[in-house]
Order: C-alpha cells, then structure tokens, then sequence
C-alpha cells in the first residue's frame, strides 16, 4: 500500500470553556479525505467516492466542537479507557477493589462520562499521518495508574485507514481502546443503513442482559446473527429475536474467528479481515481488519432525533458502528488477564478499515 497523503489543518471553533478545538484533514491522491479532530481523537468526516466518482461524506457527525462535546453518541471518538461497559462500574485488580464513573445506570459506558472522546489530545503530523497523543491520570474515570495514550491515523492511496494504537502505564489497569465512527455507504444525508449488506467472520457473540451486560456466549447458527455469509441487513433487524428486541437492534459483541483468546498465549493475532459492510447503490464497500478478539456491532439504535451535521435530524438505524477491541466487561471474565495492562508492558492494536468501489453487486 503506497501512500502520497497530505495533512492540512485548520480551527475548528471553541468547546464551552474556551479551549480551541483543531480539524486535521488527511488527503491520498484520489481525492479521498478523512478529517479528524483533536477533540477525542474523532473521526469527523470522511468523504469517499461511488461507483461514478462522486465523493460523500460516509460518517455521521455534527457541525461544531461543542455539540460532539454535548452529544452521548461517541460519534467517530476514540474511546477509552474502557470501550464498551463494565458491569456495577466496579472491578478488582490484584485484590484492590475499583470504583469507576458511573454513567449508564450501574454500569461504566465508555470509560465514563469524561472518557477519552472528551479529551484534547496533542498532535503532530508524522510523514503524512496523524499522531495523537493523550495522558490520561491516575484515577480518571475512577482508573488506576496513569496512562500515556497514542493513536496514529494513516491514510493510503488504497482507500485504506489505518489506526495504529499504542498505550503504557506506571500501575496495573484495564486497557480496551476503541474507534466509534457510524458509517452510512450511502452518503446520503438522513438515509438509514437497512439496505447495508454486512458480513462478520464470527461463529459466536455474546448475548446481553437488561442492562447490555454480556451474560452468555451464544452460537450465530440458525439466527439473525449469522453474517458469516453476506446477508441484508433489514431483512435481519426484522427477525423476530428477544436478543433484537432488547436492544433495538444490533447493539452485541462477536466472538471473531482466528483469535487467540487464552489469557496465557504469547501468541499474537494477525490483523485480519474480520467483517464488511457494502451499499449496492453506490457500490461503495468497507471492510474491516484487526488484530482484536472482539467486534462490536452496532445499528444506531438510538439515533432518532438526534441532530447532525446541517441540521439533519437522525432516525434510527441512520449508521453502523463496527468496533474492534476486547470483549465488553471481560475484566469480569476468566480471560480478564488480557485486558490488563501492566508496568513495563505495551498495549498495541491495529484496525484498518477499507474503503472501496465495488463495480456490481
């Protein structure tokens, strides 16, 4: 994959407070560009052309700093400490017993209601990529040690976005980073994703209870969460299932194939692709590749009514999030071994998503 990217930036406006907020633009050399804030880390935009040229913007957003600082969508932000939800906001860790912000009912979402999303983090262009950088201190979010935090962005001439994430820390804490953009391949402004073909290289997900805490492994054989062939995604949010019912749609963690997920393995996954999402009207198709055990996806259940970009207001299932990282509340799970970072260690993840032109359906 050759890359000739080019990063521009510009302000962007001020949050509530004062602080300025950035908007950094990578461009390849097929017009292609992604722009990213220094607030959260966020993937704000990302225009992508169709099977004719015509470039649209595919990722949901708003229009100003202080509405992603307002909003409780994760739109595009990267998250952290702790994507997804740990059960009670609570954990123990080598027998010391942690309290951590509580902003879904009991549970902690996110990594609390001034996670990462919310944050300013530093940036320099690094031959053509973005670096960003984040220190998060001991006890944000209720976490413990302090934590250095990098993301790099790289935009190639393929289509390709890579995220290359690194993190360490002075003390043991659970460490599961994320990205959260909404992709809607039609471009078109208010048009939901029912129309989406998805696919997702898994056998297993994880059922949820009331409060989306993971409660079993359950197979995808036989139900609407079997995308290991490509299948329409309207079709499956129709399927009469509780698991559906309960969430409003696809909002569950998948079990991805070829993962080692043995808390005693040195082995490390490839970066893989593990699932896709195509749009036949515009031909525009998204893969996604990791090295993550998990993927969580979501269907902008709770999207209706909430304002975007141009005034725009969202309807439910107007995006698709395909998030890769650890399970959702595995610190609570036997393997949570794998989701503790420690002193003298490194946190390393790669996510790339794809974004291509598929000639026919």
């Amino acid at each position: 994959m050759i890359s000739t990217a080019q990063v521009s930036s510009e302000s962007w406006g001020r949050l509530p407070g004062g602080d300025p907020v950035r908007l950094f633009t990578l461009r390849n050399a097929h017009g292609m560009k992604v722009a990213i804030s220094d607030l959260g880390a966020t993937l704000v935009s990302w225009h992508a052309p169709d099977r004719s040229g015509r470039l649209a913007d595919i990722l949901l957003g708003h229009d100003t700093p202080a509405d992603y600082h307002a909003a409780t969508t994760y739109m595009g932000g990267l998250i952290g400490r702790w994507a997804n939800r740990i059960a009670g906001a609570h954990f123990e860790l080598d027998g010391i017993g942690y309290a951590l912000d509580r902003n879904e009912g009991n549970n902690c979402l996110h990594g609390g209601a001034a996670g990462f999303h919310r944050a300013l983090w530093s940036v320099q262009d690094d031959d053509g990529a973005l670096l960003m950088r984040l220190d998060s201190p001991e006890g944000d979010g209720g976490f413990p040690g302090n934590a250095t935090v990098q993301v790099r962005y790289a935009l190639d001439d393929d289509g390709v976005l890579t995220l290359d994430y690194e993190a360490l820390a002075d003390a043991p804490t659970p460490l599961n980073l994320t990205s959260h953009p909404y992709f809607n391949l039609t471009g078109v402004a208010g048009a939901d994703v029912r129309g989406h073909v998805v696919s997702i290289d898994a056998d297993a997900f994880f059922e949820v209870d009331a409060s989306m805490i993971p409660c079993r492994r359950a197979d995808v054989a036989g139900n609407a969460f079997d995308f290991r062939q490509s299948a329409p995604l309207g079709a499956r949010l129709d399927w009469p299932h509780a698991q559906l019912a309960r969430a409003g749609g696809f909002d569950h963690c998948y079990v991805l194939r070829d993962a080692h997920t043995d808390a005693s393995s040195t082995d490390e996954t490839p970066c893989r692709r593990v699932a896709s999402a195509y749009d036949p009207g515009s031909g525009r198709e998204l893969s996604v590749e990791t090295d993550q055990w998990g993927l969580q996806f979501y269907t902008g259940n709770h999207l209706q009514g909430v304002r975007g970009r141009r005034g725009i207001v969202y309807g439910q299932h107007a995006g698709l999030c395909l998030e890769a990282g650890a399970f959702p509340d595995q610190i609570h799970m036997p393997d949570a071994a794998r989701t503790v970072l420690r002193p003298g260690h490194v946190y390393r993840q790669r996510t790339r998503y794809c974004v291509g032109v598929r000639a026919t359906f």
